[in-house]
């Protein structure tokens, strides 16, 4: 759920939406590492303003944590061309 909603988001942030990829990597029982992979040019956009827009996303993931007990970690990097 929470990695179809970042794709979504992303994807309406991003200049170029097809190029944005969501890779989901378990470390533990209650913990999860998201990384946000676009453009270079994109990544700026999802990072936002002093940071503004990814904090945005982390307070929306945190959220679902109290229905899901499990921890999200959320990086964005840029598409390696």
């Amino acid at each position: 759920m929470i990695k179809e909603f970042l794709k979504q988001y992303a994807m309406l942030i991003a200049e170029y939406p097809e190029k944005v990829t969501i890779e989901e990597i378990q470390h533990e029982d209650n913990f999860v590492e998201i990384i946000i992979t676009a453009d270079k040019s994109d990544t700026g956009k999802l990072i936002g303003r002093d940071g503004r827009i990814i904090n945005a996303i982390k307070t929306v993931i945190s959220a679902y944590k109290s229905k899901n007990k499990t921890s999200y970690k959320v990086n964005i990097k840029a598409l390696e061309e």
